[in-house]
């Protein structure tokens, strides 16, 4: 199986350093980025219904970039002005340092979890139990939200921002030998978009539990995920080309031998033909002749060797007898 277009459903990397390109130049594979699922943002009017109003609360929770533009987009639609004493309790430093966008950030009290872990986050939340915390989310929860629900963390979710699906335009091609999925609904997507979408020899990578479940309930099949010697996709995928890249080499080289195996049977199959075509084709004069030759080349050697084997038998009984006759002579003499 050779991979050389792979889609990863995420925008595509800003920073020029990305492992991604990375990727490209090792193994020579193109990279497409385009997200299987895009943003919303809730209208105000849509937002009331929930009945959820931010002037209520002392502060705000932020798991992510998104939620921050839909926040103070919300607010500023709903006529609020943020107060400068609204807290902020953000899930990493580049979280926290977004918010530099919308507000002062040396004049405001913002916490954040210097691992960007949600445990972390949660141990400062809870540090402010007295504060009223609203939570912008999603319409589709996260993991994050159901850890810091697992917590009983009291807050107020308040979705100001939903998922939908980016639709593949018609005739748009779909040609990848690799597919790399990171949320739930990316895979809804995928396969809204493909109703008879079979995945065959295609390569589906997924991160996160929630996006392992959707793909196998799904009945696709998982390739690539996360592991502890490859922690981040990236790094999954690499681990993946190599082994395919390896069985490839190995799959060359015994082509090659079956190849050269096949080639010598034919050479060998083509010698025997040419041999059994000269013993059959009719003699020529010139082939009588020096056939006719042979033979009685052949003939006289005999004939020669027969006669120099009699010579040779003569000449042995020529020799017994001298031998025989001086015995006896050599014997009278003895008798005198």
């Amino acid at each position: 199986m050779k991979i050389s277009k792979i889609l990863v459903s995420q925008p595509k990397p800003t920073s020029e350093k990305s492992p991604y390109f990375d990727l490209e130049t090792k193994y020579g594979v193109s990279v497409v980025f385009r997200p299987f699922i895009k943003v919303e943002g809730l209208s105000s009017k849509e937002f009331r219904k929930f009945k959820v109003n931010p002037a209520d609360f002392t502060a705000v929770i932020f798991t992510a970039r998104t939620a921050v533009d839909h926040y103070f987009r919300l607010a500023k639609e709903l006529r609020f002005d943020v107060p400068d004493t609204m807290k902020y309790f953000c899930l990493s430093q580049t979280v926290a340092h977004y918010l530099q966008k919308y507000i002062q950030y040396r004049k405001r009290k913002i916490f954040y979890s210097e691992n960007g872990k949600v445990e972390e986050l949660i141990t400062l939340i809870e540090k402010h139990k007295k504060e009223k915390f609203i939570f912008p989310m999603s319409d589709v929860h996260d993991t994050k939200a159901s850890l810091i629900e697992e917590h009983q963390v009291k807050y107020t979710p308040a979705i100001m921002y939903r998922t939908v699906s980016n639709d593949f335009e018609p005739g748009e091609p779909f040609d990848y030998d690799m597919i790399i999925l990171f949320t739930p609904s990316g895979i809804k997507s995928l396969l809204s978009n493909f109703p008879n979408f079979v995945q065959g020899d295609i390569a589906i990578g997924g991160m996160g539990p929630k996006t392992i479940e959707e793909i196998k309930n799904s009945g696709l099949r998982l390739d690539i995920t996360t592991s502890a010697k490859a922690p981040s996709i990236p790094a999954a995928i690499d681990q993946y080309l190599a082994k395919v890249q390896k069985e490839e080499h190995r799959q060359q080289l015994l082509a090659e031998k079956q190849a050269a195996e096949e080639a010598k049977k034919k050479l060998a199959k083509k010698a025997a033909k040419k041999d059994d075509n000269a013993k059959s084709a009719p003699a020529t004069p010139d082939e009588l002749a020096r056939r006719r030759s042979e033979a009685a080349r052949k003939a006289a050697a005999t004939r020669n060797a027969k006669r120099a084997a009699e010579a040779e038998k003569a000449r042995r009984r020529s020799e017994a007898a001298k031998k025989a006759a001086a015995t006896r002579a050599a014997k009278k003499a003895a008798q005198k």
